[in-house]
């Protein structure tokens, strides 16, 4: 089950967070993620009050977290879509995580498909996501579910410095 997230969840989300960096730390995942720095309970919290972060709930625990929302990151302004879009029809996917205990499970596929099928409810074709350019997992996700990379841009993201990130996008 997929649901708005409240404020119940937020340690929840921080767990899975810290988990992957955990993951990350250990070399076991590569995420491009800081501990301390992107994403942190802080993140999960903004995101609840914004009300635009969803959960998906595996036997009553939240297993997955994904922020959907409108707002395009700053470096969006200057891609080389194919599908240049008015903003207000495109949705935009961030900081989509599943718990390391979850992985491999479909989670993250329903997830997305859950993403395109809100999109479009509330009428936006055009669908965008970014990831770090090393987290290979995602980018193999997203190209299987019909994401195309558009291009990868040097940045800071989100006070991590030195990030290729990759933007994707699919139109439905």
């Amino acid at each position: 089950m997929i649901r708005l997230a409240t404020e119940r969840d937020i340690a929840a989300i921080a767990a899975i967070y810290d988990d992957i960096h955990t993951e990350e730390e250990a070399g076991r995942l590569t995420i491009g993620w800081e501990r301390g720095v992107y994403p942190t309970e802080a993140t999960a919290a903004a995101s609840v009050s914004a009300g635009d972060m969803f959960v998906c709930e595996r036997d009553g625990m939240v297993v997955a977290a994904g922020r959907i929302n409108k707002e395009q990151v700053d470096v969006y302004a200057d891609a080389p879509w194919e599908f240049p879009a008015p903003d207000e029809e495109v949705c935009v996917l961030h900081t989509l995580v599943v718990s390391p205990h979850c992985q491999s499970r479909g989670t993250g596929h329903a997830f997305v498909e859950f993403y395109e099928k809100y999109a479009l409810e509330n009428g936006c074709p055009y669908l965008r996501i970014d990831t770090n350019e090393n987290n290979l997992r995602a980018r193999a996700l997203y190209k299987k579910l019909g994401y195309k990379e558009i291009s990868i841009v040097p940045c800071v993201f989100n006070g991590i410095e030195g990030v290729g990130l990759v933007l994707l996008e699919k139109r439905l």
